[in-house]
This record gives C-alpha cells, structure tokens and sequence, in this order.
C-alpha cells in the first residue's frame, strides 16, 4: 500500500500517443497531464506505446505507476491494461473489463438498460449483416444519430434524416468500424457528469453543459477553440441534476468503472435524461471537461492527478 506517499519519490510512466485515430487528442492530453503530475511533485516518464522500443521500457523499467492518458482503440479498450497487468505494473483508470464494455457503445447500452438508466432506443449491424433501412426507419424514426460502435471523440458519428442519408452514415461508419450503432434521435441539451473514486466511493463532479456549435458535439465541438461552451456548474433545477448525476454513478458502478468515468447525457424537451456514453479515459487537454469539471468541484488539476494515483497505487 502506497498511504501519504510522497509524490516526489512516484516515478510515472505518462502513457500517451498511440496507434488509434485519436492519438493526436492523446498527445494533447498528455501536455496537459504532464504538466498536472510535474506541479503535483511526480517524476514523469512520457512513453508512447506506439514505439516498441519505449514500450519495453515499461517492461525494463522502474515505474511505480502508470498514468493513462491513451484514447481509443489499444489504449480505452482494455489492451494495454492487459499488458500491464501482465507485467505487474499499477494503473489509472478501470480495468480490463470495464474498458472493453465501455468503448462499444453496443455493450454499454446493455448494462444502462439492465441497470435501469434510460438510454436512447438503438440497434446495432455490422459489416456481415444483411439491414433493411425501411426496417430501421421504421423502428427508429425518420432521425437517427449513427455511431462507430467503438470509436471516441466523435469519430464516425453522424446525425442522419432519412432512409437515404441514414443508409449512408450506416455505410459511412462501416468504413471506419465493424460495427455501427444506430439511436433513435433526441433532440435537447447536452450534459456530462464525470464520476471520480475517492475514500467513500463513487462521486459525482458538478455537471457541465456542453453548448456546441455545431448541431452535435462533434470532433470539432470537442477539440477546436471555441468549437463549443461548457457551462460549469450547469444551471439546471435541483431535482434534474441529482438524478442526472445519480444516473452517472449508477453507470459508474454497473460498468465497474474505477477512478475514472465521464458519462454524457441528453435532456430532451419535457426533461426527461438519456445518457448517450461513458468515457473511462476522457481527455485532459486544454479544453477537457473533466479538469473543468474538478476545478468546480475545488479540486485542482494537480490533485485530481493525485487521487488517480493514489486509486491505482491502492487498490486490491
């Protein structure tokens, strides 16, 4: 057990880069996490898992942790935790498990539903079904937001009106996945609600309302200045943003999540909550919700890096 240790004697591996379509947001993250865990007092270590040769520094090395700030395929989908529990080496963020059902967003919705968490009416196709759109439309609606099943940032998202314009997000997203989830549309705000663990469990951080300008919050939305608003506390009544954020611990849990979560939500017209996805290594760039968020809470840069630390040197 690592109890008020001294950060300046935690040496951290800041894993970061990549060989998923979000590398570059992950080299964004790290100069911002770099720059938290240094303040914090911490020796880090940048190591990119996309190079073999730093790679096997992690295997030669005397790290005492590993910080995560990898996104998408092979660093959010339980591959490289895989790796490090191999050799032993403790880890921010959720396991294995958690990380893989998490990133499909096909298996997440699973446990939402199972859990009792509303979450928008969806169905799933992959490269070797045979889908008929009129079927879809049908079911869903003339309006469907279609996603890349295992994708994050927004890549292979598209909110499609008609059989044809659906019929090609579908094709679309094929292109980049081998599996597509297709939503019934919600029109509303858009929230998220990190989720931290601290000494008493689970808590929920102050909710964010994400304000894009585009139609969605898309690539750009999230990562380009000025591409959204976050609003932080979001002004929401009371009663809506303690079920909001008790949905998000619920998503937290039945997803096994550890240290981390970012789960994000649609409130549609009459107030009803839909929560879309959980993010299990959201981003911590500049313009990151999750540092947004923990500043709201008090809780600087610095210290949320700190009890990320302190969750992954700790746990059983």
């Amino acid at each position: 057990m690592f109890d008020n240790f001294d950060p300046k004697n935690i040496l951290v591996a800041l894993l970061a880069g990549g060989k998923s379509n979000e590398r570059p947001i992950s080299l964004k993250s790290a100069e911002g996490a770099k720059e938290a865990l240094e303040q914090a007092g911490y020796q880090v270590d940048q190591i990119d898992p996309a190079d073999n040769e730093q790679l096997k520094k992690l295997v030669d090395g005397k790290y005492d942790v590993a910080f995560l700030v990898l996104h998408g395929k092979g660093g959010e989908d339980g591959t490289i935790q895989g790796f490090l529990e191999t050799i032993s080496l403790p880890y921010t963020g959720s396991g294995i498990w958690s990380c893989a059902t998490a990133l499909d967003k096909t298996k997440a919705k699973f446990y939402y539903i199972k859990e009792g968490i509303p979450t928008p009416e969806a169905l799933t196709v992959s490269l070797s079904d045979d889908y008929n759109l009129d079927d879809i439309v049908l079911k869903l609606g003339e309006k469907c937001a279609v996603k890349a099943a295992t994708e994050g940032s927004s890549i292979g998202v598209y909110i499609a009106k008609g059989k044809e314009a659906i019929g090609q997000a579908i094709k679309d997203a094929l292109n980049i996945d081998k599996s597509v989830l297709i939503e019934r549309y919600v029109a509303g705000n858009e929230y998220t609600v990190a989720v931290i663990d601290i000494d008493d469990g689970p808590e929920a951080l102050p909710i964010i309302q994400i304000i894009p300008r585009a139609e969605s919050y898309d690539f750009d939305s999230k990562y380009a200045p000025g591409g959204s608003e976050h609003i932080c506390p979001a002004e929401l009544p009371e009663d809506k943003a303690k079920e909001m954020q008790e949905y998000a611990i619920r998503a937290h849990k039945c997803l096994e999540c550890k240290g981390i979560s970012r789960n994000d939500f649609l409130m549609d017209e009459e107030g009803g909550l839909w929560i879309l996805e959980s993010n299990l290594l959201p981003g911590m760039t500049a313009t990151s919700l999750v540092p947004d968020a923990a500043k709201a809470a008090g809780i600087p840069f610095p210290e949320l890096c700190t009890t990320l630390i302190n969750d992954a040197l700790n746990r059983d």
